[in-house]
């Protein structure tokens, strides 16, 4: 009789590892779909938009659609799709600042020179992969955190 008990322990909890599993991974593609839907929307309405304000709607409409999906449906696993976000943005600058530099690629750059003008194109892009370091790592990696912003604050209010 014991053991059913713990068997039945192990299977409860084995099922709420799947839903918590199922539920960020819902959440990390409702994130990220919000932000491809700005991307497109963005450079369908106007492709010239400054990046520091693509970088502020990356964050800002993620978050409101995460505050309003979470006040529809409170989840607790919304609000750490941040970590995925994190983990993007550090596999990334990992690849970035192993590239070899040369003309037209960042030519004499620091480590951290290296990584603000390849993910921010701050002062200027760096000419690594592409001058893509904000399209393919700093914007969605804020649309994560803007995600779990709104849910922290959706369920917070919900409290």
């Amino acid at each position: 009789m014991d053991t059913k008990l713990v068997m039945s322990d192990e299977d409860e909890a084995s099922d709420k590892l799947s839903r918590q599993a199922l539920s960020f991974f819902l959440h990390l593609v409702v994130a990220l779909g919000t932000w491809v839907g700005l991307m497109l929307v963005g450079y369908a309405v106007q492709p010239s938009v400054p990046q520091a304000f693509i970088l502020l709607l990356s964050l800002v409409v993620p978050a409101g659609v995460g505050f309003l999906f979470l006040r529809a449906k409170p989840e607790p696993m919304a609000g750490h799709v941040w970590l995925a976000g994190v983990i993007w943005m550090m596999i990334v600058s990992l690849w970035i600042l192993d590239m070899p530099t040369g003309p037209n690629a960042c030519n004499d750059c620091n480590a951290s020179e290296k990584l603000t003008r390849a993910l921010f194109s701050f002062p200027r892009p760096s000419g690594l992969i592409d001058d893509n370091g904000p399209f393919l790592c700093t914007w969605p990696a804020a649309a994560l955190i803007g995600y779990s912003i709104g849910a922290r604050l959706a369920m917070r209010r919900k409290d």
